[in-house]
């Protein structure tokens, strides 16, 4: 399967993707994990140029939740290290493909240079038109929701608690209900990412592993996916 066999139409507007099996990979081979999340990145960017060279309209990327923190001190370190160097300073890359970054996540329980990083990205790509390449930094499904609710709550003491009062107090209002929902890896399960706006997602559990992830195997995914029947509750007629 390859991009000339899919159909432009049929795409899904919004796809997240958990970015799972950089670890086992480098564990593989005899690598430090830190080699798996290097590879990572690579993949990250060359799945995030296919995307936007197919016309998709938003990309969400698994990149650090709220639980990855319990992680050892000298990976969590080098994740963030990571981010810094590489994963929102690649405005060339970003400008090149017209790709605009957002992030969602809690924004201030990350390093003040990592939130600066982040802020710089957002702003330098604001008037891009082509892909909407989300970042989940420091994300969490639940945390999310439980952040929105607060600050719904606090917006106004006779604000409305509804579907879409509480959809707007959430990190990216913008960010459109996921359609697709890959996971690399060979993992079966979705790890509190994006919980609301995945609630009628088709959801694909890839065995391939992160950095082994290419183009033909993300267009495979989403031929997959435009071969379901989404019906969103309803019945066939």
């Amino acid at each position: 399967m390859g991009k000339a066999d899919l159909d432009n139409k049929a795409l899904p507007v919004h796809v997240g993707i958990i970015m799972d099996g950089n670890g086992r990979w480098a564990k593989q081979r005899g690598m430090l994990r830190t080699s798996g999340h290097e590879e990572g990145l690579k993949r990250a960017k060359e799945i995030a140029k296919a995307a936007a060279d197919l016309g998709l309209r938003y990309v969400t990327l698994y990149v650090f939740s709220t639980e990855n923190w319990k992680r050892t001190e000298q990976e969590v370190g080098f994740l963030m290290n990571l981010i810094h160097t590489h994963l929102v300073k690649e405005l060339l890359f970003y400008k090149e493909n017209q790709i605009r970054v957002k992030m969602i996540g809690n924004l201030g329980g990350l390093p003040k240079l990592i939130q600066n990083d982040i802020k710089e990205a957002m702003a330098d790509t604001a008037d891009f038109t082509g892909l909407t390449l989300t970042l989940a930094i420091n994300y969490g499904g639940r945390d999310e929701i439980l952040r929105g609710v607060k600050k719904l709550l606090a917006s106004s003491r006779d604000a409305e608690l509804n579907e879409k009062t509480l959809a707007e107090s959430f990190d990216f209002p913008e960010l459109p209900d996921l359609d697709l929902l890959i996971r690399t890896g060979g993992e079966k399960r979705v790890s509190n990412f994006l919980l609301w706006q995945s609630a009628y997602a088709e959801l694909i559990f890839n065995d391939t592993l992160w950095p082994d992830y290419r183009e033909a195997a993300f267009y495979d995914d989403l031929q997959e996916f435009m071969r379901r029947s989404r019906r969103f509750g309803a019945v066939p007629v």
